[in-house]
């Protein structure tokens, strides 16, 4: 079952990006009840398409296990994870997605299509909308205050 504890350190990481004018997005990654890699949106700090919380959080636990396969992992992060997330996901092996906030513009799990129902061979398991309440307010005030 998800933990609170670990999506409440994802929504701080999502905070930090948010500070720095990044959509607010964090991710952890989980192994044994223990965070072993953390990632969070530096999109627009970086200038680079590829740097969303999910995909630094699980370059981050690679480097950090030795090896491309995260089998035995969590990956905890604010909002539905989109296509290029949810396929480096696949690629990694996690067991287990949670996300918070669903996303129904760019959601791979769900929210414009479920990718891991589409017959690739890999299925992990999916907690949608896990502290959505709060991983929802904390996009929608970024982009209230920016418009």
């Amino acid at each position: 079952m998800p933990e609170e504890r670990f999506m409440k350190r994802a929504l701080e990481l999502a905070a930090a990006s948010g500070a720095e004018s990044d959509v607010p997005v964090g991710c952890v990654i989980v192994r044994g009840g223990e965070i072993i890699a953390e990632g969070r949106n530096t999109r627009e700090k970086e200038q680079n398409a590829i740097r969303h919380a999910e995909t630094s959080a699980i370059d981050a636990a690679c480097r950090a296990l030795g090896t491309r396969r995260l089998f035995g992992c969590e990956l905890y992060v604010t909002p539905e994870p989109c296509l290029m997330c949810a396929g480096a996901i696949m690629n990694a092996g996690i067991d287990t997605v949670v996300f918070g906030a669903k996303e129904s513009r760019t959601g791979a799990l769900g929210g414009v299509l479920n990718v891991f129902e589409e017959g690739f061979g890999f299925k992990p398991r999916v907690y949608g909308g896990f502290m959505e309440k709060e991983c929802a307010e904390i996009l929608s005030e970024f982009f209230k205050n920016i418009r």
